[in-house]
């Protein structure tokens, strides 16, 4: 018989790709409070009593839990809510596995870190700056201090999902040149590592596979920038020719982006490569088939477009 994970948080980019990898293997039991795929039921992991119900009556062998709010305006905006979903749901999500004597997974965050150091690794100390931040280390903290068995990976810039699940920087990028913009507007100040959520749901599934509990950086290799990743997206596109660029700080988008963000979100997967289980690809190898699988049908409908200047 197939081993059973339940799924709660699944409706977004990182579920969609967690589905796929682990459907032929495992029976799943996909949940969230936006049921957006016929493979989703309704969830508010928030409500503790409707969760542990809903996953105590699956029985599952696993439980994962995903789900949080990512946007980091509306978390500095929406405080209480903020802690509701990325903290006290992760007590409630510990508590349920903890009963059911199951393996918890965590999804946590490089923007834990203060960017003070160029990279980070699995062991440095985390300094989180804005509320989302602090709300996912404090989820993080009680699954490491409470959990008996879990596995917490920390992902970078998320990549994944497509046109409608992608609400990153990929896909801000790909809306604004299908619109006509040939003049990116690009901050020259903020580090980090890409983490295509394909790619990360294998080496999750690895990590269970050989059940090497504990904490986790889990992000493509490669060290990179916002500036270079644009550029690379702009390659892959086929539009280096008509594209340029226009560096600027931060403080450019201050008015739209104002929650405080580290310098470096750069993570080393340490002790993924210490056990010989670091299977994650190089970021432009990843962004170029992310490119290939999940928007090759949108971009052959939308990319001819007018040419104008538009600000990222």
């Amino acid at each position: 018989m197939k081993k059973k994970i339940y799924i709660a948080g699944a409706g977004g980019m990182l579920g969609e790709a967690f589905h796929s990898v682990f459907k032929e293997e495992y029976e799943l039991k996909c949940t969230d409070k936006d049921v957006n795929e016929n493979w989703l039921s309704f969830l508010d992991f928030r409500e503790f009593e409707q969760y542990k119900k809903d996953v105590t009556d699956f029985n599952p062998d696993y439980l994962f839990h995903l789900g949080a709010y990512t946007d980091l305006e509306y978390c500095e905006l929406n405080q209480d809510d903020t802690y509701l979903t990325n903290t006290t749901s992760v007590e409630n999500a510990v508590y349920i596995a903890n009963q059911l004597n199951i393996p918890l997974l965590y999804i946590s965050t490089a923007g834990i870190f203060d960017g003070k150091k160029e990279f980070y690794d699995d062991w440095d100390e985390p300094n989180p700056l804005g509320h989302y931040a602090r709300s996912k280390y404090m989820g993080e903290r009680y699954v490491r201090e409470n959990a008996k068995r879990y596995i917490i990976c920390r992902a970078g810039w998320m990549m994944g999902g497509g046109p409608k699940k992608d609400k990153k920087f990929i896909n801000k990028l790909i809306k604004q040149l299908v619109k006509g913009t040939r003049e990116l507007h690009v901050v020259n100040d903020k580090d980090g590592t890409p983490t295509f959520t394909v790619d990360f749901a294998k080496n999750v599934k690895l990590l269970f596979e050989k059940e090497y509990w504990g904490l986790y950086n889990l992000v493509c290799n490669g060290e990179t920038s916002r500036r270079e990743v644009a550029e690379e997206l702009v390659n892959i596109l086929g539009l280096s020719e008509e594209v340029t660029f226009k560096e600027v700080s931060s403080d450019y988008f201050k008015d739209t982006y104002f929650a405080p963000r580290p310098t470096s979100e750069r993570l080393i997967n340490k002790k993924l490569t210490l056990r010989d289980l670091n299977i994650m690809r190089d970021w432009k190898v990843a962004l170029r088939e992310y490119i290939d699988n999940y928007y090759a049908e949108f971009l052959e409908e939308n990319l001819p477009a007018t040419k104008e200047t538009i600000s990222l």
